[in-house]
């Protein structure tokens, strides 16, 4: 944390993730001056469903919110603006009166699958006219899909439904009692990338055109989307009349405060997803129909491979293998790893655990994590190293997909606490990996876009090039490259291989 003077201006940042709301708050150099979490209480009524009730997220924002004004000296008065972020796409519904309609439904929530294969039996098209409108992959949890269920399994719901919002909109209107949505958000609905606004013909496509009422009006991420209420700031601690800016979506946002912002630039973000990207100038569709294109703040894109499990590997690993080393256990997993020689005595990991499978850099629902070469003179250490290794190995394998490949990469998310963890992937990649300073980047990249919107920067691209500073680099080491390089190979012979036996078995959750 950076200590600062008792009167110098601060920005909070709020970034809703898939179970934790955090708040920060930064100095105008972008420097963290105090950081909050607290569970929003995510929950899975049905296998295969993920939720959060929408009341249990403010609770959390509100809770975060006072626990960090409570970390710094007179942090409340000296708020200048306040940005938002949150885990992207899924539906938060409610009603004319502002209220919930039901449980917010998550990105990562697979109940609209059977629906998107009905959709294709009768538009043998669909995935391929999404990914011309918006460069993504359609995944269950998108927004369109998942409101078309709730026209299907839930209609009385959609009829009171006044508004659909994602996660950061309905933390933003419970502060300012304003409706909106962001370019970020919509061009991922599936919407059109290019315009950064819906698509009539793919609402269409999901027989949602009698709905398109219930999509808010679409804001740039750097506006102003108001101010704090009064009721919001009784109940957060925060002065009344403080500015909201209208924020993005959490990979844009992060992109943003791990100062990857200008065309060329590499990043991974390594949490409980792992997306590699590159920031582009112009909207990229190559290679088709894999991996996502998110619309960045600043008027650039970032193209993007992503594995949609990233250090969910690592925490599975760790609860069933060192599942007595209590708070250090991820100090004492590197312990354990670090002296195994690169390439893990032949296991390869396959790091595909998410119940939707993967998307990038090719796409099959039906993936699963798989643990090769396994004999009985391995050992815990070996097992945690090829979890290591096997997530760097999908970052490898996603750079290969990408048509620009950066030399070198921005690194954030969790998986960047982890010395031994960027050491390997610079090996395994044979990129050098950037660590930037601080560890709520999705958090910055908010507060940036609101130092945006109150007027403290001209845009976006000045904003983070007076905020982007590193902690450390890790270089490869060409000597591990040999290792690394067998490693891959039966990496990629494997998932090309089990695809056809995953297909038979089927992944989806019973």
């Amino acid at each position: 944390m950076t200590a600062i003077g008792p009167a110098d201006p601060l920005w909070l940042g709020l970034d809703a993730g898939s179970s934790v709301v955090k708040a920060a708050l930064f100095d105008a150099r972008g420097r963290e001056v105090a950081s909050a979490g607290h569970p929003m209480g995510a929950v899975k009524p049905h296998p295969g469903w993920s939720e959060v009730p929408m009341q249990a997220a403010w609770d959390a924002t509100v809770a975060s919110i006072r626990a960090v004004l409570d970390r710094a000296p007179d942090a409340a008065s000296r708020v200048a603006g306040i940005g938002v972020t949150g885990c992207m796409v899924g539906a938060w519904p409610i009603d004319a009166a502002g209220r919930p309609v039901r449980n917010g439904i998550l990105w990562n929530d697979g109940r609209a699958q059977d629906l998107i294969d009905r959709l294709i039996d009768r538009h043998p098209g669909l995935l391929a006219d999404v990914f011309a409108a918006d460069g993504c992959v359609l995944q269950q949890g998108c927004t369109l899909p998942v409101v078309a269920w709730l026209a299907e399994a839930e209609p009385d719901a959609l009829a009171r439904t006044a508004a659909i919002l994602g996660t950061k909109d309905w933390i933003r209107y419970r502060l300012t009692g304003r409706v909106a949505i962001d370019e970020t958000e919509t061009a991922v609905a599936p919407g059109d990338t290019r315009t950064r606004r819906h698509d009539p013909g793919l609402l269409a496509l999901f027989g949602l055109d009698a709905h398109a009422r219930r999509f808010p009006a679409v804001r740039p991420s750097a506006a102003l989307a108001g101010t704090v209420t009064a009721v919001a700031a009784r109940q957060t601690g925060l002065r009344a009349g403080t500015a909201v800016a209208i924020g993005a979506g959490d990979v844009p946002a992060s992109t943003l405060g791990v100062g990857a912002s200008a065309p060329g630039r590499g990043c991974v973000i390594l949490g409980t997803t792992c997306l590699v990207g590159s920031v582009v100038p112009e909207p990229v569709f190559e290679p088709p129909e894999v991996g996502l294109l998110f619309a960045l703040p600043n008027g650039r894109w970032l193209r993007t491979m992503t594995n949609v499990a990233g250090t969910t590997n690592l925490d599975w690993a760790l609860a069933r293998l060192l599942p007595d080393a209590g708070g250090d256990r991820f100090a004492a997993a590197e312990r354990l790893a670090a002296p195994v020689a690169p390439g893990a005595r032949g296991l390869v990991y396959l790091p595909y655990l998410s119940e939707v499978g993967v998307i990038a850099p090719f796409v099959d629902w039906n993936a699963r994590g798989e643990l090769f070469g396994l004999t009985d003179r391995h050992a815990a250490a070996d097992l945690v190293r090829a979890v290591y290794e096997g997530v760097a190995l999908s970052i490898r394998d996603c750079l290969s997909a990408m048509p620009n490949r950066p030399d070198r990469l921005r690194l954030a998310g969790g998986g960047a606490r982890s010395p031994l963890w960027c050491r390997i992937i610079a090996d395994v990649t044979g990129c050098a990996i950037e660590v930037p300073a601080g560890s709520e980047f999705g958090a910055r990249g908010a507060a940036l876009l609101a130092a945006v919107a109150t007027g403290r920067y001209a845009d976006v691209d000045a904003a983070v090039a007076a905020t982007d500073r590193l902690d450390r680099t890790y270089a490869p080491d060409p000597s591990t490259a040999p290792a690394y390089d067998r490693a891959y190979a039966t990496y990629k012979a494997l998932r090309q291989a089990l695809r056809p036996v995953w297909a038979q078995a089927g992944g989806r959750p019973d």
